[in-house]
């Protein structure tokens, strides 16, 4: 036994069980890091044309036949499918997927600027030249796309007209098929557009909002949060807040009961919503007061005039008549909600 004591090599004090440990551990965490490392390294497909001023996050895959421009930067983790493009001074957002044939940016003076998390369907062009004839070649032309937007195949989204303006699509909304948003439009958040929304340039959609397919909206209107297009409408003035909006010249059809519902507006609430919405859309007499004494009715109403919802409904009504507005879509007195 004490030979074998002696054979051991004493640990010298400079090296504790700690500190051993500690260098183990360290060992391992720089090994993981350098795995990592590996893992985030960027692919591109030589058949791909990437400009070498082209500033390309890390984890990027570029697949065949893909062009990314000199003023290209592209975040990490985004993924490039075959025979998409990034054009011109574009910035794509982090785990951005651009699908076969989607085309993103233009070499226009201006910026096309995309947040994280987006998907672009195969064959959309988001962040070109708009269609309006007053554009001036040269002039500088914007986008701003929010965060985790799906756009989905054939959707067109162009740029401002106007150095002074710019295009502009929140977070989290859903972009249908061949959808269409031109010029200097708003675009709020957490809006569904079905296949087929067409809006032309200056439209204003505020937030959940819903349409159906294959609507137009004519330019300058706006659509009011948690509004719903019925398929099929020509949208030629404004859909206020909380409205139910159809027909080739479209008109209010009430309000959009089961959108409330599903955002999670209470009984109370709605229930005091319908009571605001025949006081101003559906009197009695017909011909006792007009469309502003009506309104007055309401907002001087001790049970409506306090309730928040009311209230931001009144106010998106009177907006849509203040100058340069084109008013409220028509309604039908004997239509209910």
């Amino acid at each position: 036994m004490a030979s074998l004591l002696k054979l051991r090599k004493p640990i010298p004090s400079s090296l504790t069980l700690s500190s051993l440990s500690l260098r183990r551990f360290s060992t391992y965490g720089a090994e993981a890091e350098e795995k990592k490392a590996e893992a985030l390294e960027s692919f591109i497909h030589p058949s791909a044309i990437v400009h070498p001023n082209a500033v390309i996050g890390r984890g990027v895959s570029v697949g065949p036949f893909c062009t990314i421009g000199s003023s290209a930067r592209l975040g990490n983790g985004c993924q490039l499918y075959p025979g998409s493009h990034v054009f011109g001074n574009t910035d794509l957002g982090e785990r951005c997927v651009l699908m076969t044939g989607a085309v993103v940016g233009d070499d226009l003076p201006g910026r096309t600027v995309i947040g994280c998390n987006n998907i672009i369907g195969h064959h959309a062009v988001v962040g070109i030249k708009c269609q309006d004839l007053k554009y001036k070649p040269g002039d500088e032309c914007f986008l701003d796309v929010g965060d985790n937007n799906d756009i989905r195949e054939h959707a067109s989204i162009h740029r401002s007209s106007k150095s002074n303006d710019r295009t502009v699509i929140g977070d989290n909304n859903l972009i249908m098929g061949s959808c269409h948003i031109a010029h200097d439009c708003k675009i709020g958040n957490n809006n569904i557009f079905a296949n087929n929304t067409l809006l032309a340039g200056h439209v204003v959609v505020e937030d959940y909002a819903h349409t159906a397919g294959a609507i137009v909206v004519h330019q300058f209107c706006c659509v009011g949060s948690f509004s719903f297009i019925g398929g099929g409408s020509v949208i030629s003035q404004d859909v206020p807040k909380y409205m139910l909006v159809a027909g080739e010249r479209a008109e209010l059809r009430g309000l959009n009961v089961e959108g409330l519902r599903r955002r999670g507006f209470t009984v109370a609430e709605i229930n005091s919503l319908r009571m605001a919405y025949r006081k101003i859309f559906m009197p009695v007499d017909v011909n006792s007061n007009g469309l502003e004494e009506r309104l007055a009715e309401v907002e001087q109403n001790e049970e409506l005039a306090h309730i928040p919802a009311v209230c931001s409904m009144m106010q998106s009504i009177r907006n849509s008549f203040a100058e340069n507005r084109r008013g409220i879509c028509k309604f039908r007195h004997w239509s209910g909600s």
